[in-house]
């Protein structure tokens, strides 16, 4: 019985390494190939450990004024979408969990038919620009398509009521206790895995949005970094694929194009991973336990 647990171990662990290997390996090489000269891609393909390093992609990338600024606006749509984002969510999912609501069922419809069915791009658009009017606002950023998911609102109803103990929740409403009290004051203490578990989400939603800056952003101080990195990636690939060599030789000959998607890559996923060991316990908790139906 030993000898078969330890080939088990011996076995899951083999098994382990190398899905760890399969994950690290394509990062590893997209970091390395964003270093890479343009002349070595093409001559020897990507390679995992380069002949020479070149930070000319970066130079191209960061040589942009406004990339920092950028920055600055995702940031800033990140931390403050994330944050609103959260509250309402646990919010509408708690009210799906308090027995003898009025309306509850429909609230339930509602946020169900959301999640199957859509109005269509044509109509949000005109939706969000005439009624109300929040192209070239901050607002595009934050509201449309991502400030709340009913697949989160879901989740997260299943983890109130598959881990929060009913009792208490009625212990407290015998004490006179108002709703709203017991949502900050006990649910949400006792909520942390599945708080990490949206808000992680919602935080990656928000940072690789730039269809938002496509549909309803004109204005270049408000355009974020994804929407900034995917402009210059066509620009790129634009030069680089042009026939007027007389007017377009030497702006192609400057534009790493091929090493130059591997550092857009990079710059738009860095933060992301660098986030992701601090919320990856929460995470996978919350996201195991909230998707088991009780």
């Amino acid at each position: 019985m030993v000898k078969k647990d330890k080939g088990f171990q011996i076995m899951a662990h083999a098994i382990m390494i190398c899905m760890t290997v399969m994950v690290i390996f394509p990062v590893a090489l997209l970091i390395m190939s964003s270093l890479a000269p343009e002349s070595d891609i093409i001559k020897y393909g990507y390679s995992l450990i380069p002949k020479k390093i070149d930070f000319t992609a970066y130079q191209y990338i960061f040589g942009e004024g406004s990339v920092f600024h950028s920055y600055l606006v995702t940031i800033f749509v990140t931390l403050a979408g994330t944050a609103v984002s959260v509250v309402i969510t646990t919010m509408i999912s708690y009210t799906l969990t308090v027995p003898g609501l009025p309306g509850k069922r429909l609230l339930s419809f509602y946020v169900l038919f959301t999640m199957l069915f859509s109005g269509g791009l044509v109509p949000s658009y005109m939706m969000w620009c005439n009624i109300f009017h929040i192209k070239n606002t901050i607002w595009a950023l934050l509201i449309p398509s991502l400030l709340c998911s009913a697949f989160h609102i879901m989740i997260t109803r299943t983890y109130f009521q598959n881990n929060i103990p009913q009792e208490i929740l009625e212990s407290a409403r015998m004490d006179g206790m108002t709703e709203f009290g017991i949502f900050f004051k006990i649910v949400l203490p006792l909520s942390v895995p599945i708080l990490a578990t949206i808000g992680f989400m919602k935080a990656l939603m928000y940072w690789n949005d730039w269809t938002n800056s496509l549909y309803y952003i004109t204005d270049k101080e408000l355009v974020g970094i994804q929407a900034l990195l995917n402009n210059m990636l066509t620009n790129a690939q634009y030069l680089a694929q042009s026939m007027d060599a007389s007017m377009v030789a030497t702006d192609t000959a400057a534009i790493p194009s091929l090493s130059l998607r591997m550092a857009i890559a990079v710059v738009g996923m860095l933060p992301m991973i660098v986030l992701y060991p601090f919320f990856q316990k929460y995470y996978m908790k919350g996201l195991t336990v909230g998707a088991v139906k009780g």
